[in-house]
């Protein structure tokens, strides 16, 4: 699983020409699922995310986490995490999990990063062409894998 955590001021999802999700003050999550992730990748990553600490604090000193500033989440399934790109121009998608596999992985990670920030995270919707606003804050942007962990 792997994610691409953006700090952003604020963020929109639009689908079809409406607004599908909005956040203030938080992290906008690009998330892609592959075929080998597994409901043990969604708990550590989700607890990664949650105390990730990249907030300043009163010395604008990253220090704070999503927890400590009371922030937002916006989640993105994002299948293009996964490009392969290595033999000619156009990428392949063939380590990008399926629709069957990777839906229930990115509804579990929603439900489970809600619980973890103790509010509802906006959400895109799973498929779908979803046009994408934000204001990145720093710019601060992480990327984490759960093949990394180490």
């Amino acid at each position: 699983m792997r994610a691409v955590i953006q700090r952003v001021t604020h963020a929109s999802v639009t689908i079809e020409g409406q607004i599908k999700g909005k956040i203030d003050n938080g992290y906008l999550i690009l998330l892609g699922v592959c075929e080998e992730d597994s409901m043990e990748d969604v708990e550590w990553l989700v607890k990664k995310i949650a105390n990730l600490r990249v907030f300043g604090d009163e010395n604008d000193v990253m220090n704070r986490s999503i927890l400590d500033i009371d922030g937002n989440c916006l989640v993105i399934s994002q299948f293009t995490l996964f490009a392969s790109y290595k033999k000619g121009n156009r990428p392949s998608w063939f380590r990008a999990g399926s629709h069957k596999h990777s839906i229930p992985l990115y509804e579990a990670f929603c439900t489970q990063l809600s619980e973890a920030i103790g509010k509802q995270v906006a959400t895109g919707e799973f498929g779908a062409d979803m046009k994408i606003e934000l204001l990145n804050d720093g710019p601060v942007t992480i990327c984490m894998d759960t093949k990394n962990k180490e």
